[in-house]
């Protein structure tokens, strides 16, 4: 089995600046972060995870169901 890996942005401080490839991988980072995080506001909103009791399996190919029928809906 693969070992999970968690990918963070870069920070910067007083006495530290990024540099330009940094920065970029923040950006690319960003791009991919923007809709998974919008796409949790929707749950939220609607309440599902709230009241969810059951295999997170299967709880995933649920939401993953929720949210490709709301951004058909969305994008019509």
């Amino acid at each position: 089995m693969l070992d999970p890996v968690i990918v963070t942005g870069y920070a910067a401080s007083r006495t530290h600046k990024l540099t330009l490839g940094e920065k970029e991988a923040d950006r690319v980072l960003a791009v991919g972060r923007a809709p998974v995080e919008h796409d949790s506001a929707h749950l939220k909103n609607w309440r599902t995870l709230t009241k969810l009791r059951t295999d997170p399996a299967r709880a995933t190919r649920l939401l993953r169901a929720l949210l490709v029928l709301t951004n058909l809906e969305v994008n019509r």
